[in-house]
């Protein structure tokens, strides 16, 4: 690990035209990676998380329009073109997509996947290509990985077809990786299989890595710094251990306590956060939040509350009246 900033984004946000006016998706987001680190990006369906992934990927919609800048060591993606960002992906940039099924080509062999990668990026032969795809797949836990190669996605298991996925962004050996929502669709135990499996690699490789999910025990154990969007803003950020110790936004507490509980007792209703999202075409004059929070007082619903430090510049979130605030009483 290092000290190095890997990727720096910066005021970076991403404007949508919709039929009903403009929609931010992103709005005004800050976050730096250090090389050989992770990262956790959390937050409801529609905040913002694969949005901003797509910044980050320069993969957005073609209509969409972004500003700020993007900095991959010492590059900026935002300004570079199509031909250089081609080269950039796969080889030092990867993603896992959360949907196995459709970032796999359903028409071509896992083989012919894997080995187009490495020759394509890594310029190997044939022979070099197929030993190094057979590696891949071992090591991403696929058993009989020669059998594999000559067989399509659809008759893998969605958990199998996950780890090619991850075996293909593997293959090049990057220096970032992305899984965005990587345990969407599978089954938990499988879910945490894959989720250990990139862990592992990524202490392996020593690579950096940002894991985009809506669920906060998912990066408790496996992440060195949280990130918590809402609403295209990150409301709260810090290093994992000190949010779990001392979380300061109330939205941050409501994710955490609709997490189930094994020592919670059988048929218990689930905590659940009322209301809705903002309407992302609407944006509102206070804080996001400020409607869906029990805490909610009548200066939240006037100004928008920045990101402040708490105890550590580490440590920042966005709220007039954060948990711990004697002023913070249930409306």
């Amino acid at each position: 690990m290092t000290d190095r900033v890997l990727l720096s984004i910066e005021n970076v946000a991403v404007d949508l035209p919709t039929p009903r006016g403009n929609l931010r998706a992103v709005d005004g987001v800050d976050l730096k990676l250090n090389a050989g680190r992770t990262l956790g990006i959390v937050g409801e369906s529609g905040c913002g998380k694969t949005m901003l992934s797509r910044a980050v990927l320069q993969l957005l919609p073609k209509k969409a329009m972004l500003s700020g800048r993007v900095m991959f060591d010492g590059k900026d993606l935002v300004t570079l073109d199509r031909e250089r960002l081609r080269k950039l992906r796969g080889r030092s940039l990867a993603v896992v997509f959360q949907d196995p099924m459709t970032s796999l080509n359903p028409v071509l062999t896992i083989g012919t996947q894997l080995i187009e990668t490495l020759q394509e990026h890594l310029e190997l032969d044939m022979a070099a290509a197929k030993r190094r795809s057979v590696e891949l797949l071992a090591a991403v836990g696929i058993p009989a990985p020669e059998q594999r190669l000559t067989q399509y996605p659809h008759q893998l298991s969605g958990g199998m077809r996950q780890r090619v996925a991850i075996a293909i962004a593997l293959s090049c050996e990057p220096e970032l990786l992305i899984a965005d929502e990587p345990t969407t669709a599978l089954d938990v135990t499988i879910q945490a299989q894959i989720l250990d499996l990139l862990a592992r690699e990524q202490r392996r490789r020593h690579m950096a890595m940002i894991i985009i999910t809506h669920d906060l025990g998912v990066v408790a154990g496996r992440t060195d710094e949280v990130a918590v969007m809402y609403a295209g803003r990150v409301v709260e950020r810090a290093p994992t251990q000190a949010l779990f110790k001392k979380m300061r936004m109330p939205y941050t507490e409501a994710l955490l306590a609709a997490i189930p509980k094994i020592d919670t007792a059988p048929h218990t209703v689930l905590p659940a956060i009322s209301g809705r999202p903002p309407d992302p075409t609407r944006p509102l004059k206070g804080c996001s939040f400020a409607p869906r929070c029990r805490y909610a007082l009548a200066g939240c619903h006037v100004e928008k509350p920045a990101l402040t430090a708490a105890e550590t510049p580490a440590h920042q979130f966005a709220c007039f009246y954060p948990i711990g605030t004697e002023a913070r009483v249930p409306a």
